[in-house]
Protein backbone atom coordinates (compact mmCIF):
# COMPACT_ATOMS: atom_id res chain seq x y z
CA UNK A 1 0.00 0.00 0.00
CA UNK A 2 1.15 3.41 -0.38
CA UNK A 3 -0.80 7.07 0.17
CA UNK A 4 -0.59 10.22 -1.08
CA UNK A 5 -1.44 12.97 1.17
CA UNK A 6 -1.92 16.06 -0.73
CA UNK A 7 -3.80 19.53 -0.65
CA UNK A 8 -1.90 20.86 2.67
CA UNK A 9 0.78 21.99 4.11
CA UNK A 10 3.95 19.37 4.57
CA UNK A 11 6.46 20.79 7.36
CA UNK A 12 9.68 19.13 6.18
CA UNK A 13 13.25 20.59 6.27
CA UNK A 14 13.85 19.49 2.37
CA UNK A 15 10.80 21.83 1.09
CA UNK A 16 9.77 25.08 2.84
CA UNK A 17 6.79 24.86 0.55
CA UNK A 18 5.92 21.00 0.63
CA UNK A 19 1.94 20.70 -0.05
CA UNK A 20 2.22 16.86 -0.29
CA UNK A 21 3.98 13.72 0.89
CA UNK A 22 3.64 9.75 -0.34
CA UNK A 23 4.03 6.93 2.31
CA UNK A 24 4.81 3.67 1.53
CA UNK A 25 2.92 1.72 4.32
CA UNK A 26 5.06 -1.46 3.63
CA UNK A 27 8.05 -0.37 5.18
CA UNK A 28 6.61 2.15 6.66
CA UNK A 29 8.84 4.97 5.23
CA UNK A 30 8.53 8.36 3.31
CA UNK A 31 8.75 7.90 -0.53
CA UNK A 32 8.43 11.47 -1.66
CA UNK A 33 7.75 14.99 -0.73
CA UNK A 34 7.08 17.66 -3.09
CA UNK A 35 4.31 20.66 -4.36
CA UNK A 36 0.76 19.67 -5.13
CA UNK A 37 1.51 19.91 -9.04
CA UNK A 38 3.99 17.09 -8.63
CA UNK A 39 1.67 15.44 -6.93
CA UNK A 40 -0.69 14.61 -9.59
CA UNK A 41 1.61 12.66 -11.29
CA UNK A 42 1.65 9.93 -8.33
CA UNK A 43 -2.59 9.90 -7.92
CA UNK A 44 -2.36 6.48 -10.40
CA UNK A 45 0.77 5.13 -9.34
CA UNK A 46 -0.67 4.92 -5.35
CA UNK A 47 -3.69 3.22 -3.83
CA UNK A 48 -4.93 5.56 -1.76
CA UNK A 49 -5.51 9.53 -1.93
CA UNK A 50 -6.08 11.66 1.04
CA UNK A 51 -7.02 15.21 0.60
CA UNK A 52 -5.81 17.11 3.49
CA UNK A 53 -8.00 19.99 2.34
CA UNK A 54 -5.49 23.05 3.93
CA UNK A 55 -4.32 20.90 6.87
CA UNK A 56 -0.61 20.82 8.27
CA UNK A 57 1.40 17.27 8.16
CA UNK A 58 4.26 17.65 10.94
CA UNK A 59 6.62 15.02 12.12
CA UNK A 60 4.78 13.54 15.67
CA UNK A 61 5.48 15.10 18.97
CA UNK A 62 7.81 13.39 21.19
CA UNK A 63 6.92 13.60 25.25
CA UNK A 64 10.08 13.30 26.93
CA UNK A 65 9.14 12.76 30.06
CA UNK A 66 6.07 10.68 31.09
CA UNK A 67 4.59 8.32 34.00
CA UNK A 68 2.69 6.06 31.25
CA UNK A 69 0.57 3.84 33.70
CA UNK A 70 0.27 6.48 35.95
CA UNK A 71 -1.39 9.04 33.25
CA UNK A 72 -3.91 6.03 32.24
CA UNK A 73 -4.82 5.76 36.03
CA UNK A 74 -5.51 9.68 36.50
CA UNK A 75 -7.71 9.49 32.75
CA UNK A 76 -10.43 6.76 34.56
CA UNK A 77 -9.62 7.68 38.47
CA UNK A 78 -10.60 10.67 40.54
CA UNK A 79 -8.46 13.77 38.80
CA UNK A 80 -8.68 16.61 41.22
CA UNK A 81 -6.85 18.71 39.09
CA UNK A 82 -9.98 21.22 38.45
CA UNK A 83 -11.52 21.53 41.91
CA UNK A 84 -11.16 24.53 43.57
CA UNK A 85 -12.00 23.28 47.32
CA UNK A 86 -11.56 20.47 49.84
CA UNK A 87 -14.90 19.93 50.39
CA UNK A 88 -15.12 19.77 46.09
CA UNK A 89 -12.46 16.72 46.27
CA UNK A 90 -13.58 15.11 49.13
CA UNK A 91 -17.12 14.90 47.52
CA UNK A 92 -15.53 13.63 44.28
CA UNK A 93 -13.64 10.75 45.81
CA UNK A 94 -17.12 9.82 48.41
CA UNK A 95 -18.49 9.41 44.87
CA UNK A 96 -15.71 6.90 43.73
CA UNK A 97 -16.19 5.14 46.86
CA UNK A 98 -19.61 4.28 46.63
CA UNK A 99 -19.44 3.63 42.92
CA UNK A 100 -15.94 1.32 43.06
CA UNK A 101 -17.66 -0.25 46.39
CA UNK A 102 -14.50 -1.21 47.86
CA UNK A 103 -12.35 -0.94 45.66
CA UNK A 104 -9.29 1.38 46.08
CA UNK A 105 -9.35 5.09 45.08
CA UNK A 106 -6.99 7.44 42.85
CA UNK A 107 -7.34 11.09 43.64
CA UNK A 108 -4.51 12.63 41.86
CA UNK A 109 -4.04 16.36 41.18
CA UNK A 110 -4.76 18.42 43.74
CA UNK A 111 -3.28 22.04 44.96
CA UNK A 112 -3.68 23.78 47.84
CA UNK A 113 -2.61 26.94 46.04
CA UNK A 114 -5.95 26.55 44.30
CA UNK A 115 -8.27 25.31 46.95
CA UNK A 116 -10.60 27.90 49.02
CA UNK A 117 -8.93 26.71 52.31
CA UNK A 118 -5.14 27.25 51.04
CA UNK A 119 -4.40 23.38 52.70
CA UNK A 120 -3.92 19.76 51.54
CA UNK A 121 -7.15 17.82 52.87
CA UNK A 122 -6.30 15.22 55.37
CA UNK A 123 -6.17 11.22 55.48
CA UNK A 124 -9.02 11.45 58.34
CA UNK A 125 -11.20 13.60 55.78
CA UNK A 126 -10.12 10.72 53.47
CA UNK A 127 -11.23 8.00 55.69
CA UNK A 128 -14.93 9.55 56.33
CA UNK A 129 -15.12 9.96 52.46
CA UNK A 130 -13.71 6.46 51.21
CA UNK A 131 -15.85 4.52 54.32
CA UNK A 132 -12.74 3.68 55.56
CA UNK A 133 -11.14 2.40 52.15
CA UNK A 134 -7.77 2.97 50.71
CA UNK A 135 -7.24 6.40 49.10
CA UNK A 136 -4.13 7.09 47.36
CA UNK A 137 -3.92 11.17 46.67
CA UNK A 138 -0.98 12.42 45.02
CA UNK A 139 -0.68 16.14 45.22
CA UNK A 140 0.08 17.31 41.31
CA UNK A 141 3.48 17.06 41.08
CA UNK A 142 3.73 13.38 42.35
CA UNK A 143 6.40 14.40 45.66
CA UNK A 144 3.97 14.33 48.22
CA UNK A 145 0.87 13.19 48.85
CA UNK A 146 -2.01 12.33 51.38
CA UNK A 147 -2.94 8.94 52.23
CA UNK A 148 -6.29 6.87 54.10
CA UNK A 149 -5.64 5.42 57.18
CA UNK A 150 -6.35 2.34 55.77
CA UNK A 151 -3.19 2.85 53.47
CA UNK A 152 -0.69 4.31 55.81
CA UNK A 153 -1.26 0.96 57.99
CA UNK A 154 -0.92 -1.34 55.12
CA UNK A 155 2.21 0.65 53.95
CA UNK A 156 3.39 0.90 57.41
CA UNK A 157 4.68 5.08 56.39
CA UNK A 158 3.86 6.15 59.23
CA UNK A 159 7.01 4.82 61.08
CA UNK A 160 9.51 6.19 57.88
CA UNK A 161 11.20 9.15 57.11
CA UNK A 162 8.61 11.87 55.13
CA UNK A 163 5.32 11.09 57.73
CA UNK A 164 4.24 14.87 57.95
CA UNK A 165 1.04 14.14 60.12
CA UNK A 166 -3.00 14.13 59.34
CA UNK A 167 -2.08 11.81 56.21
CA UNK A 168 0.67 14.00 54.35
CA UNK A 169 3.62 12.01 53.00
CA UNK A 170 6.82 13.03 52.11
CA UNK A 171 10.18 10.77 51.40
CA UNK A 172 10.39 7.04 52.41
CA UNK A 173 6.75 7.46 53.61
CA UNK A 174 5.49 8.93 50.42
CA UNK A 175 7.44 6.00 47.64
CA UNK A 176 5.83 3.12 50.54
CA UNK A 177 2.43 4.23 50.30
CA UNK A 178 2.79 4.91 46.60
CA UNK A 179 4.70 1.38 46.18
CA UNK A 180 1.36 -0.69 48.18
CA UNK A 181 -1.16 0.99 46.21
CA UNK A 182 0.70 -0.07 42.68
CA UNK A 183 0.65 -3.21 44.41
CA UNK A 184 -2.78 -3.34 44.62
CA UNK A 185 -3.27 -2.99 40.96
CA UNK A 186 -3.87 -5.99 38.72
CA UNK A 187 -1.98 -6.95 35.70
CA UNK A 188 -5.36 -6.46 34.06
CA UNK A 189 -5.76 -3.13 35.11
CA UNK A 190 -2.34 -2.00 34.51
CA UNK A 191 -2.77 -3.41 30.91
CA UNK A 192 -5.89 -1.27 30.56
CA UNK A 193 -4.13 1.86 32.13
CA UNK A 194 -1.43 1.89 30.11
CA UNK A 195 -3.52 1.11 26.98
CA UNK A 196 -5.58 4.12 27.45
CA UNK A 197 -2.25 6.69 28.17
CA UNK A 198 -1.04 6.07 24.78
CA UNK A 199 -4.48 6.12 23.06
CA UNK A 200 -4.53 10.10 24.62
CA UNK A 201 -0.85 10.48 23.56
CA UNK A 202 -1.44 9.31 19.82
CA UNK A 203 -4.81 11.53 19.46
CA UNK A 204 -2.61 14.41 21.12
CA UNK A 205 0.19 13.92 17.89
CA UNK A 206 2.19 12.08 19.99
CA UNK A 207 4.62 9.27 18.41
CA UNK A 208 7.02 8.78 20.60
CA UNK A 209 6.76 8.19 25.10
CA UNK A 210 9.62 8.51 26.97
CA UNK A 211 8.49 6.37 30.30
CA UNK A 212 10.05 7.70 33.34
CA UNK A 213 10.18 4.25 35.86
CA UNK A 214 11.55 3.09 38.32
CA UNK A 215 10.45 0.32 41.61
CA UNK A 216 9.30 3.23 43.80
CA UNK A 217 7.43 4.88 41.04
CA UNK A 218 5.88 2.16 39.05
CA UNK A 219 7.44 -0.80 39.11
CA UNK A 220 9.44 -3.60 36.92
CA UNK A 221 6.08 -5.06 35.31
CA UNK A 222 4.67 -1.85 34.77
CA UNK A 223 7.91 -0.55 32.83
CA UNK A 224 8.02 -3.82 30.61
CA UNK A 225 4.09 -3.46 29.60
CA UNK A 226 4.79 0.02 28.59
CA UNK A 227 7.97 -0.84 26.48
CA UNK A 228 5.91 -3.86 25.03
CA UNK A 229 3.06 -2.38 24.40
CA UNK A 230 5.02 0.66 22.35
CA UNK A 231 5.90 -2.58 20.10
CA UNK A 232 2.90 -3.52 19.39
CA UNK A 233 2.80 -1.04 16.46
CA UNK A 234 -1.19 0.36 17.22
CA UNK A 235 0.15 3.18 18.92
CA UNK A 236 3.37 5.36 19.99
CA UNK A 237 6.35 3.52 19.87
CA UNK A 238 7.88 4.01 23.44
CA UNK A 239 11.60 3.96 25.09
CA UNK A 240 12.17 3.85 28.81
CA UNK A 241 14.74 5.05 31.44
CA UNK A 242 14.59 3.17 34.76
CA UNK A 243 15.75 5.11 37.69
CA UNK A 244 18.10 3.07 39.59
CA UNK A 245 21.60 4.56 41.34
CA UNK A 246 24.52 2.08 40.39
CA UNK A 247 28.21 2.50 41.19
CA UNK A 248 29.89 0.04 38.81
CA UNK A 249 30.33 -0.32 34.75
CA UNK A 250 29.11 -3.80 35.22
CA UNK A 251 25.72 -3.33 37.15
CA UNK A 252 25.29 -0.79 35.26
CA UNK A 253 24.92 -3.20 32.31
CA UNK A 254 22.93 -5.55 34.15
CA UNK A 255 20.42 -3.54 35.45
CA UNK A 256 20.05 -2.16 32.60
CA UNK A 257 19.81 -5.06 30.17
CA UNK A 258 17.37 -6.48 33.05
CA UNK A 259 14.52 -3.88 32.44
CA UNK A 260 15.27 -3.02 28.71
CA UNK A 261 15.95 0.81 29.84
CA UNK A 262 17.66 2.81 27.17
CA UNK A 263 19.84 5.02 30.33
CA UNK A 264 19.58 4.26 33.94
CA UNK A 265 17.84 7.77 34.05
CA UNK A 266 14.68 9.52 34.80
CA UNK A 267 13.57 10.22 37.77
CA UNK A 268 16.41 9.08 40.02
CA UNK A 269 15.59 12.00 42.01
CA UNK A 270 18.65 14.58 43.62
CA UNK A 271 15.91 16.01 44.99
CA UNK A 272 11.63 17.02 44.80
CA UNK A 273 9.62 19.58 43.96
CA UNK A 274 8.67 23.56 44.55
CA UNK A 275 5.61 22.73 44.88
CA UNK A 276 5.76 20.25 47.88
CA UNK A 277 8.62 22.28 49.43
CA UNK A 278 10.91 19.51 48.30
CA UNK A 279 13.22 20.68 45.83
CA UNK A 280 16.51 21.26 47.74
CA UNK A 281 17.59 25.16 47.60
CA UNK A 282 20.59 27.15 48.72
CA UNK A 283 18.07 29.32 50.88
CA UNK A 284 14.86 28.85 52.40
CA UNK A 285 11.97 29.06 51.49
CA UNK A 286 10.35 32.23 51.38
CA UNK A 287 6.91 30.69 52.55
CA UNK A 288 8.72 28.18 55.01
CA UNK A 289 11.40 29.99 56.55
CA UNK A 290 14.34 27.49 58.11
CA UNK A 291 13.05 24.80 55.41
CA UNK A 292 15.46 24.28 52.21
CA UNK A 293 13.91 21.21 50.96
CA UNK A 294 15.61 17.44 50.43
CA UNK A 295 18.60 16.35 49.16
CA UNK A 296 18.36 12.55 48.31
CA UNK A 297 22.00 12.25 46.83
CA UNK A 298 24.81 13.81 47.02
CA UNK A 299 27.74 14.38 44.93
CA UNK A 300 29.85 11.08 45.34
CA UNK A 301 26.79 8.94 44.46
CA UNK A 302 26.21 11.45 41.31
CA UNK A 303 29.94 10.81 40.33
CA UNK A 304 29.56 7.12 40.50
CA UNK A 305 26.68 6.82 39.00
CA UNK A 306 27.67 8.40 35.57
CA UNK A 307 31.19 7.09 35.49
CA UNK A 308 29.40 4.13 35.63
CA UNK A 309 26.65 4.50 33.20
CA UNK A 310 29.43 6.76 30.87
CA UNK A 311 31.61 3.54 30.81
CA UNK A 312 28.86 1.23 30.07
CA UNK A 313 27.79 3.36 27.39
CA UNK A 314 24.61 3.94 28.95
CA UNK A 315 22.61 7.56 29.57
CA UNK A 316 23.23 8.45 33.12
CA UNK A 317 20.38 11.04 34.11
CA UNK A 318 18.67 12.10 37.26
CA UNK A 319 15.74 14.20 37.96
CA UNK A 320 16.90 17.90 39.96
CA UNK A 321 15.01 20.96 40.00
CA UNK A 322 15.92 22.94 43.25
CA UNK A 323 19.37 25.37 42.58
CA UNK A 324 21.02 23.43 45.61
CA UNK A 325 20.11 20.45 43.69
CA UNK A 326 21.12 21.35 40.25
CA UNK A 327 24.66 22.21 42.24
CA UNK A 328 25.02 18.56 43.05
CA UNK A 329 24.31 17.37 39.80
CA UNK A 330 26.91 19.68 38.32
CA UNK A 331 29.58 18.82 40.81
CA UNK A 332 28.70 15.13 40.57
CA UNK A 333 29.24 15.48 36.41
CA UNK A 334 32.22 17.24 36.97
CA UNK A 335 33.57 14.88 39.13
CA UNK A 336 32.78 11.61 36.95
CA UNK A 337 34.70 13.36 34.08
CA UNK A 338 38.04 13.98 36.11
CA UNK A 339 37.47 9.74 37.20
CA UNK A 340 37.07 8.59 33.79
CA UNK A 341 37.79 11.28 31.55
CA UNK A 342 35.84 14.06 29.71
CA UNK A 343 35.62 12.38 26.76
CA UNK A 344 33.78 9.65 27.91
CA UNK A 345 31.10 11.51 29.42
CA UNK A 346 30.46 13.56 26.41
CA UNK A 347 30.29 10.19 24.96
CA UNK A 348 27.22 9.27 27.43
CA UNK A 349 24.87 11.99 26.28
CA UNK A 350 23.46 12.18 29.05
CA UNK A 351 20.44 14.22 30.70
CA UNK A 352 18.53 15.97 33.47
CA UNK A 353 15.00 15.87 33.95
CA UNK A 354 13.30 19.51 34.33
CA UNK A 355 16.15 21.42 35.59
CA UNK A 356 14.25 24.57 36.74
CA UNK A 357 16.76 26.38 38.48
CA UNK A 358 19.96 26.38 36.93
CA UNK A 359 21.80 29.61 36.12
CA UNK A 360 24.00 30.67 32.62
CA UNK A 361 27.02 29.20 34.54
CA UNK A 362 25.56 25.95 35.47
CA UNK A 363 23.95 25.75 31.62
CA UNK A 364 27.47 26.43 30.41
CA UNK A 365 29.26 23.62 32.50
CA UNK A 366 26.70 20.78 31.91
CA UNK A 367 26.72 21.52 27.91
CA UNK A 368 30.98 21.39 28.21
CA UNK A 369 30.15 17.68 29.12
CA UNK A 370 27.17 17.01 26.55
CA UNK A 371 24.55 16.86 29.10
CA UNK A 372 20.99 17.68 27.77
CA UNK A 373 17.79 18.78 29.04
CA UNK A 374 13.85 17.31 29.21
CA UNK A 375 12.08 20.38 30.44
CA UNK A 376 8.39 21.12 30.95
CA UNK A 377 7.05 23.87 29.77
CA UNK A 378 3.83 23.60 31.04
CA UNK A 379 5.15 24.31 34.59
CA UNK A 380 5.88 27.82 33.50
CA UNK A 381 2.67 28.43 31.95
CA UNK A 382 0.64 26.64 35.28
CA UNK A 383 2.98 28.10 38.22
CA UNK A 384 5.26 31.13 36.47
CA UNK A 385 4.61 34.90 36.53
CA UNK A 386 4.73 37.24 39.64
CA UNK A 387 1.63 35.80 41.35
CA UNK A 388 2.56 32.01 40.52
CA UNK A 389 3.16 29.40 43.14
CA UNK A 390 6.85 29.63 41.88
CA UNK A 391 6.81 33.40 43.59
CA UNK A 392 4.79 32.30 46.61
CA UNK A 393 7.31 29.25 46.95
CA UNK A 394 10.31 31.03 46.29
CA UNK A 395 10.18 35.07 46.19
CA UNK A 396 10.03 37.22 43.06
CA UNK A 397 13.17 37.86 43.46
CA UNK A 398 14.29 34.53 42.81
CA UNK A 399 12.34 33.78 40.68
CA UNK A 400 13.22 36.79 38.40
CA UNK A 401 16.45 37.41 39.51
CA UNK A 402 19.78 36.50 37.50
CA UNK A 403 18.78 32.95 37.39
CA UNK A 404 14.94 33.02 36.06
CA UNK A 405 12.95 29.70 36.00
CA UNK A 406 13.34 27.24 33.88
CA UNK A 407 15.75 29.09 31.38
CA UNK A 408 14.65 27.53 27.80
CA UNK A 409 16.16 30.51 25.70
CA UNK A 410 19.53 30.46 27.60
CA UNK A 411 20.08 26.43 27.37
CA UNK A 412 18.95 26.75 23.34
CA UNK A 413 21.75 29.78 23.08
CA UNK A 414 24.00 27.90 25.40
CA UNK A 415 24.01 25.41 22.71
CA UNK A 416 22.52 22.71 24.97
CA UNK A 417 19.94 19.48 23.47
CA UNK A 418 16.75 20.82 24.79
CA UNK A 419 13.45 18.39 24.21
CA UNK A 420 10.02 19.14 25.41
CA UNK A 421 7.94 16.65 27.88
CA UNK A 422 4.65 16.68 29.84
CA UNK A 423 5.46 14.68 33.36
CA UNK A 424 2.19 13.44 32.22
CA UNK A 425 -0.20 12.83 34.50
CA UNK A 426 0.96 16.08 35.86
CA UNK A 427 0.48 18.38 33.05
CA UNK A 428 -1.80 16.26 30.13
CA UNK A 429 -0.48 15.43 26.96
CA UNK A 430 -0.82 18.34 25.23
CA UNK A 431 2.14 19.53 22.95
CA UNK A 432 1.14 22.44 20.79
CA UNK A 433 0.63 24.33 24.64
CA UNK A 434 4.15 23.05 25.70
CA UNK A 435 5.32 25.28 22.46
CA UNK A 436 3.24 28.02 22.74
CA UNK A 437 4.26 28.38 26.53
CA UNK A 438 8.06 28.81 25.56
CA UNK A 439 6.43 31.31 23.28
CA UNK A 440 4.73 33.12 25.88
CA UNK A 441 6.92 32.53 28.27
CA UNK A 442 5.93 34.46 31.68
CA UNK A 443 9.85 35.66 31.76
CA UNK A 444 10.30 37.80 28.46
CA UNK A 445 14.23 36.86 28.24
CA UNK A 446 13.76 32.97 28.23
CA UNK A 447 11.15 33.34 25.77
CA UNK A 448 11.96 31.58 22.40
CA UNK A 449 10.72 30.96 18.46
CA UNK A 450 7.84 28.80 17.96
CA UNK A 451 9.96 27.39 15.38
CA UNK A 452 12.66 26.60 18.24
CA UNK A 453 10.29 24.91 20.63
CA UNK A 454 8.66 22.71 18.06
CA UNK A 455 12.12 21.62 17.02
CA UNK A 456 12.98 21.01 20.99
CA UNK A 457 9.69 19.00 20.58
CA UNK A 458 10.20 16.66 17.57
CA UNK A 459 13.18 16.42 16.71
CA UNK A 460 15.07 17.68 20.23
CA UNK A 461 12.63 14.74 21.45
CA UNK A 462 14.83 12.16 19.36
CA UNK A 463 17.98 13.59 20.28
CA UNK A 464 17.99 13.67 23.61
CA UNK A 465 17.34 9.74 23.70
CA UNK A 466 20.37 9.31 21.27
CA UNK A 467 19.00 9.37 17.70
CA UNK A 468 19.86 12.08 15.31
CA UNK A 469 18.26 11.09 12.31
CA UNK A 470 14.52 11.69 13.48
CA UNK A 471 12.18 13.60 14.35
CA UNK A 472 11.93 15.32 10.88
CA UNK A 473 10.01 14.55 7.69
CA UNK A 474 12.86 13.42 4.85
CA UNK A 475 13.19 10.56 2.22
CA UNK A 476 13.23 6.96 3.53
CA UNK A 477 12.88 8.03 6.96
CA UNK A 478 9.76 6.46 8.65
CA UNK A 479 6.79 8.05 8.23
CA UNK A 480 5.71 9.01 11.83
CA UNK A 481 3.57 12.18 11.44
CA UNK A 482 0.55 13.90 12.41
CA UNK A 483 -2.27 15.80 10.61
CA UNK A 484 -3.51 18.77 12.02
CA UNK A 485 -6.34 20.90 11.43
CA UNK A 486 -4.96 24.73 11.49
CA UNK A 487 -5.79 28.35 11.36
CA UNK A 488 -3.36 30.65 9.66
CA UNK A 489 0.47 29.71 9.72
CA UNK A 490 2.90 32.02 11.25
CA UNK A 491 6.46 32.50 11.79
CA UNK A 492 6.35 33.37 15.81
CA UNK A 493 10.05 35.19 17.49
CA UNK A 494 10.52 36.81 20.04
CA UNK A 495 13.08 39.46 18.31
CA UNK A 496 11.12 41.51 15.63
CA UNK A 497 13.55 41.89 13.10
CA UNK A 498 13.79 38.08 12.91
CA UNK A 499 9.76 37.68 12.78
CA UNK A 500 9.56 40.12 9.74
CA UNK A 501 12.25 38.67 8.03
CA UNK A 502 11.08 34.58 8.71
CA UNK A 503 7.34 35.88 7.30
CA UNK A 504 9.08 36.94 4.11
CA UNK A 505 8.43 34.37 1.11
CA UNK A 506 12.73 34.76 0.17
CA UNK A 507 13.31 33.27 3.67
CA UNK A 508 12.09 29.94 3.01
CA UNK A 509 10.77 29.69 6.14
CA UNK A 510 8.11 27.56 6.68
CA UNK A 511 5.35 28.73 9.13
CA UNK A 512 3.51 27.19 12.42
CA UNK A 513 0.20 28.08 13.16
CA UNK A 514 -0.50 31.04 15.59
CA UNK A 515 0.13 30.26 19.36
CA UNK A 516 -0.71 33.57 20.67
CA UNK A 517 -2.45 33.88 23.96
CA UNK A 518 -5.98 32.88 23.14
CA UNK A 519 -5.73 31.50 20.24
CA UNK A 520 -7.19 27.79 19.49
CA UNK A 521 -4.48 25.25 19.37
CA UNK A 522 -4.41 22.97 16.37
CA UNK A 523 -6.85 19.38 16.32
CA UNK A 524 -5.56 16.87 15.99
CA UNK A 525 -7.21 14.98 12.81
CA UNK A 526 -4.52 12.02 11.83
CA UNK A 527 -1.58 10.02 13.57
CA UNK A 528 0.41 8.22 11.96
CA UNK A 529 3.67 5.90 13.10
CA UNK A 530 6.01 4.02 11.04
CA UNK A 531 3.42 4.13 8.14
CA UNK A 532 0.27 2.86 10.38
CA UNK A 533 -2.49 4.99 11.42
CA UNK A 534 -2.74 4.70 15.58
CA UNK A 535 -5.38 7.38 15.67
CA UNK A 536 -8.05 8.87 12.92
CA UNK A 537 -10.45 11.77 13.56
CA UNK A 538 -12.40 10.35 10.89
CA UNK A 539 -12.71 13.96 9.36
CA UNK A 540 -9.53 13.28 6.34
Amino acid sequence: MTTLYRGGFVYTPIDPFANAMVVDDATGTIAWIGGDDAAAGHVDAVDEVVELDGALVTPAFVDAHAHTSQTGATLRGVDLASTRSVVEALSRIEGAARTGQGRPVYAPGWDQGRWAEGRPHTGAELDRASYGGVVYSPRVDGHSAVVSSALAAASGARDLPGWEGEGLVTRDAHHAAREAFNGAVTPAQRQADIALALQSAAAAGIGLVQENGGRTLSGTDDFAEVLATGERGDGPQTIGYWAQLVSDEAEARDVATLHGARGLAGDLNIDGSIGSRTAHLRADYADAPGHTGNAYLTVEQVRDHVAACSLAGLQAGFHVIGDAGVDTAIEGFEAAARLVGAATVLRGRHRLEHLEMVSREGVERLVRLGVAASVQPAFDAAWGGTHGMYAARLGPDRVHGDAPMNPFASMLAAGMTVALGSDSPVTPFAPWEAVRACVNHHDESQRVSARSAFLAHTRGGWRVAGFDDRGYLDLGLPATFAVWEVGDLVVQAPDDRIQTWSTDPRSGTPGLPDLSPGTPAPVCRRTVVRGRTVFDAGTL
